[in-house]
């Protein structure tokens, strides 16, 4: 039960990491160069990378950090149920 309450805990903390990649990219890209960014971007690029070949930006969005951040939410909230 701890293991699960760890786990959407990490999951969390990944939400806002994806948050805070998607408030970079409203940034200019020489802005994006420094070392935060590039953590954030090791971060999340397996998750989102995947995710942008299946869905294409709609009127220049990246809808990609959306759905990654419902699906993150979707399982910190199974998991949580799993733990009760």
């Amino acid at each position: 039960m701890y293991m699960i309450k760890l786990l959407v805990a990490v999951l969390r903390i990944y939400t806002f990491v994806l948050i805070a990649h998607a408030v970079f990219s409203w940034l200019p890209p020489e802005r994006r160069g420094n070392e935060v960014y590039r953590f954030i971007e090791a971060l999340t690029g397996p998750v989102l990378r995947p995710l942008r070949r299946i869905l294409p930006p709609v009127a220049g969005l990246d809808l990609s950090v959306i759905v990654a951040i419902i699906a993150v939410e979707v399982l910190g909230r199974f998991l949580l149920g799993l733990a009760r």
